[in-house]
């Protein structure tokens, strides 16, 4: 698979933003980690053994840790200098031991884990697909992972203006803003990876900003600038980012003035096949024939 993004810079990116937190600028992993405390509310069992994955905040722990539905926690990071705003000692938080290990590598013994978590890092891995396989072989039978990402039309208005702008100014344009997974994909991708009762779905968050400029502080504030591997190698002028901001303001600014950003989030959620779990049935097994209901409607 032809790597896209450029994961060493990615991390780069979010140890910049790390050292410099921006008030406010955190708004979508807090959005995430709402949503998964009310996901992880509907399911109806405890966890003995939980990992949260590449999350570079300490948001999911928490939502797992005041869920009291699981009894340990282990924070993965790629980098220590996300383990070190916890509480704990340790620096995974104070309900998580933390473990450093590579991006995209899943550190754990086969069937060891209940639950698995991911909130808003698989969008910056180049093989989702084998992301998935070993979150699969690291859960035990019957064990749930949850995760989010970025999805297809994240920052498309982003994306949309840059276009324009670079086009009129050098008649040509290199794609600065990666390429997402739309929702579609990724319930084929669950499905590929061997998870069972795989359920995919969309949440868009809009926002709304000044200026283009505000959105770009925000996304600097994230960590998510361009991280391409294929990225443009012309220094990207104030004059550029200028012409940018007015075809901004010109397509997608609302009455009073300020522009919209879209945030497609993409939920994932899967378990590992186990026998206990409900499975469609096989085809011819009906006891009645669709044909017979529709002949005799009075019978079932």
């Amino acid at each position: 698979m032809q790597p896209i993004v450029d994961t060493s810079l990615w991390l780069a990116h979010k140890r910049r933003a790390l050292a410099s937190p921006a008030a406010g600028a955190d708004f979508l992993m807090r959005r995430a980690a709402e949503e998964l405390a009310d996901r992880l509310g509907a399911v109806e069992r405890k966890f003995d053994r939980a990992a949260v994955l590449f999350c570079q905040t300490p948001a999911a722990v928490d939502v797992l840790a005041t869920s009291g539905k699981v009894a340990d926690i282990v924070r993965v990071e790629a980098d220590a200098a996300f383990l070190g705003d916890g509480a704990g000692g340790d620096g995974a938080g104070g309900d998580a031991a933390g473990l450093v290990a590579p991006l995209e590598t899943v550190p754990f013994e086969p069937e060891s884990l209940d639950l698995a978590v991911s909130l808003l890092s698989l969008h910056a891995m180049n093989d989702i697909p084998g992301m998935l396989v070993q979150i699969r072989r690291a859960l035990k039978p019957d064990g749930l992972f949850l995760g989010a990402f970025a999805g297809a039309g994240t920052l498309s208005e982003l994306r949309e203006c840059l276009l324009a702008a670079e086009t009129e100014f050098y008649g040509g344009a290199s794609p600065r803003v990666i390429p997402f997974t739309d929702v579609r994909d990724a319930g084929a991708l669950l499905q590929r990876a061997g998870l069972a009762l795989p359920v995919a779905d969309v949440e868009t968050v809009t926002v709304r900003y000044d200026s283009l400029f505000g959105l770009m502080a925000d996304l600097r504030a994230m960590g998510e600038t361009s991280a391409l591997i294929d990225r443009s190698r012309r220094p990207a002028t104030r004059k550029l980012f200028a012409r940018a901001a007015e075809i901004y303001a010109e397509r997608f600014s609302d009455a009073d003035g300020r522009v919209r950003a879209s945030f497609p989030i993409v939920w994932m959620s899967g378990w590992a096949p186990d026998a206990s779990q409900q499975k469609p049935l096989k085809p011819g097994s009906a006891k009645l024939s669709l044909k017979t209901i529709l002949e005799n409607p009075g019978r079932r």
